[in-house]
């Protein structure tokens, strides 16, 4: 029984994000939510206060998944980090609807501010300011260069999903590396400039 109560909730957790992923906020009503997820609005009502505490819990999805992908990116190497959290960002954004639905959402369920986006972007420009100070570079000019290109990515992949291919990440960092290493020693002990 609990197993069946859980895909419910599943199922309206995922018809929700599709709406809005899909769509605007605003499609995310109760009718088209209980018909996506194929469940009555008692249903809905069992499992949920309201349509905001709904979209809440598709934040909350979306945000713990969005924070896994930068934890695994920025163990990696402080130079490697940004690129991975990028692909794996564009990836998500690509294929993962209640990603997508969540980036628009504040924590409360509304349309925000702050919406997961801006809190996304802020945690991105503190980790590369810390990984880059870590490795004794200059932080401010690369952390502000790698939210412009999460926030551009991001942003254009909503009019046009092939920017959230990696291999345009891939791309675009292959130009951007060479930044991120500039003050590093190389293999001989000079520094690269």
């Amino acid at each position: 029984m609990q197993a069946r109560s859980e895909q419910t909730r599943q199922a309206l957790v995922r018809a929700t994000a599709e709406l809005i992923a899909d769509g605007r906020l605003s499609d995310a009503g109760l009718v088209n939510i209980c018909r996506r997820a194929g469940v009555s609005r008692g249903a809905l009502y069992h499992h949920f206060s309201s349509i905001t505490a709904l979209t809440a819990a598709v934040y909350e999805e979306a945000r713990q998944q969005v924070e896994a992908l930068a934890e695994e990116a920025f163990r990696l190497p402080a130079a490697d980090a940004p690129r991975h959290f990028l692909e794996a960002l564009g990836e998500a954004m690509r294929t993962e609807k209640v990603v997508r639905a969540g980036m628009q959402l504040a924590a409360d369920g509304s349309a925000g501010p702050p919406l997961l986006r801006d809190d996304l972007l802020t945690a991105v420009h503190k980790r590369v300011a810390e990984a880059q100070k870590s490795a004794g570079e200059s932080a401010e000019d690369l952390a502000d260069l790698a939210v412009v290109v999460t926030a551009g990515l991001e942003t254009l992949g909503h009019t046009d999903p092939s920017w959230w291919n990696g291999e345009i990440a891939q791309r675009l960092w292959r130009l951007l590396r060479p930044l991120f290493d500039r003050d590093r020693p190389n293999r001989g002990g000079e520094r690269r400039t």
